[in-house]
């Protein structure tokens, strides 16, 4: 007989690598359209939109991540790709907050199925809230440092 602890190891490394191979296409897709992002656009132009007022950076930051939702993974990596690229830490963090809670793209559907007055209160809720979350959040790691 195996030991039953053993083989929900097993059973757990097997589901984690399922798991895995489930969001490759998703990260793969992802690393592509960066890379064609960066060929296309300028490190000038990220300058250009990106000018380091915090106010202005965490709001275009929240804008870009509203219009183009998507999952936790793959806004760590775009993330990181600003990051590299100069972008400040502020528009970065509200890029994530609001690519994960602020849904433009899946607006239609939310309100057709949890009411129009729930879905505009939820998105502007919490586009707000991401700006602040964003600003708290970078504030805090510039104490810590």
């Amino acid at each position: 007989m195996t030991n039953p602890r053993k083989r929900n190891i097993i059973m757990s490394f097997c589901r984690a690598f399922k798991s895995l191979g489930t969001a490759l296409p998703t990260l793969l897709s992802v690393v592509l359209l960066l890379g064609l992002f960066l060929t296309f656009v300028s490190k000038q132009f990220i300058a250009s939109v990106f000018t380091g007022n915090l106010f202005r950076d965490t709001v275009i930051g929240s804008a870009i991540g509203s219009i183009a939702a998507g999952n936790p993974i793959t806004s760590y990596i775009i993330g990181g790709e600003l990051m590299n690229e100069g972008v400040s830490l502020f528009a970065i963090a509200a890029f994530i907050v609001t690519w994960v809670t602020v849904c433009v793209v899946q607006f239609p559907a939310e309100a057709a199925i949890l009411g129009k007055r729930f879905a505009v209160i939820r998105n502007s809720l919490s586009f707000i809230l991401a700006i602040f979350v964003s600003i708290a959040t970078v504030t805090t790691l510039m104490v810590i440092q």
